[in-house]
């Protein structure tokens, strides 16, 4: 069962709507629909939220998530896989299916031209793993800043507060991101 069906299953048996959910749990409704029909997965935050709206321990949603595990997972290009709007002018996509079945979240972020990330704060043991494909990035890591250029790399502990920011005002950065354990 996956996380989408799991979440219907709670949700109907609360005898709840999807406008209810969203209301009480400040998820959008298009975001929970897409959860329950398994066109994404959502965010470890908005999990939090969903569950505490319907009164169950987060553990909840995830108990007896099942799915066939996979020890190659190929993306082709144009594949299924889900954008998600990071901020008004950052993006990112998941680059592997099945990701709660995974160790490791690769995703592709692209960062418009004077645009940046929302700061982020992963649980602890988190760690991040960036690579810059095009452009330049500042990666603000509690009070220092450091400068990333095209085809380096920084490794960091996610728990810190942090956040990217693209100072170019023509080019549109690309970033590898790989975090480890899966952080949603």
């Amino acid at each position: 069962m996956y996380i989408g069906r799991k979440l219907k299953e709670i949700r109907r048996l609360h005898k709840m709507t999807l406008k209810e959910l969203s209301q009480k749990s400040c998820v959008q409704i298009a975001t929970l629909s897409r959860i329950e029909n398994e066109k994404m997965v959502g965010t470890l935050d908005s999990h939090m939220q969903i569950a505490k709206a319907l009164g169950v321990d987060i553990t909840q949603l995830y108990k007896d998530i099942t799915s066939e595990r996979s020890k190659i997972d190929l993306q082709p290009p144009k594949s299924n896989t889900d954008i998600f709007v990071h901020s008004n002018k950052s993006a990112y996509e998941i680059l592997t299916g099945n990701v709660l079945q995974k160790k490791m979240m690769p995703i592709l972020l692209k960062i418009d031209p004077k645009g940046k990330t929302n700061k982020e704060k992963n649980q602890l043991g988190t760690e991040k793993f960036i690579f810059v494909l095009e452009g330049r990035i500042d990666v603000h890591i509690v009070d220092e800043v450091y400068e990333i250029k095209k085809h380096n790399s920084l490794y960091f502990e996610a728990s810190l507060d942090h956040f990217f920011v693209n100072k170019s005002t023509t080019k549109t950065v690309q970033i590898i991101c790989v975090c480890t354990p899966v952080a949603l």
